[in-house]
């Protein structure tokens, strides 16, 4: 599990590193938006409530702390799962991506009463409205690792 504690640090770090590049010392919070390779890539910010597109938005603190207790379950459940599979390098790092992810977007609701996004791709065909981070990546990567690397023989 060793593994799976360093991927999870160094997630959450680059997560927060870079939230606090972006949105402080780029000042992307009172900017909005810098174009970076327009249309393909800008910085948009965006200050998400709910989860993943803004689903489950709802600006009450009840709502906030109720996220932070879902996220903070959901990675207590993965890592108490992960530990019961073989100790293959996939699934741990894996599980790093997913829980320092989801903790990563645990802290913005403690600071910031939200989740700061502010990763954005378009094409000059589509403007996409949603932005995402590097937790929202982690967290999908890890995901989609678990479903993959996960399963088959037991180790006892």
């Amino acid at each position: 599990m060793r593994l799976a504690v360093l991927v999870a640090a160094a997630t959450l770090v680059l997560d927060q590193l870079s939230k606090v590049f972006v949105v402080h010392v780029l000042d992307l919070w009172s900017r909005q938006e810098i174009a970076v390779l327009p249309p393909w890539f800008n910085l948009r910010m965006a200050w998400n409530q709910g989860i993943n597109f803004g689903l489950l938005s709802n600006s009450t603190d009840v709502a906030r702390w109720a996220l932070i207790a879902l996220a903070l379950g959901i990675s207590v459940w993965v890592w108490l799962w992960v530990r019961r599979e073989p100790k293959r390098p996939f699934v741990q790092v894996s599980a790093g991506f997913l829980i320092g992810g989801a903790l990563g977007n645990v802290v913005d609701r403690v600071f910031y009463g939200a989740v700061a996004d502010f990763l954005n791709m378009a094409t000059p065909w589509f403007d996409n409205p949603y932005s995402f981070n590097v937790a929202d990546i982690a967290i999908f990567a890890g995901a989609i690792g678990l479903v993959l690397f996960t399963g088959g023989e037991k180790t006892p």
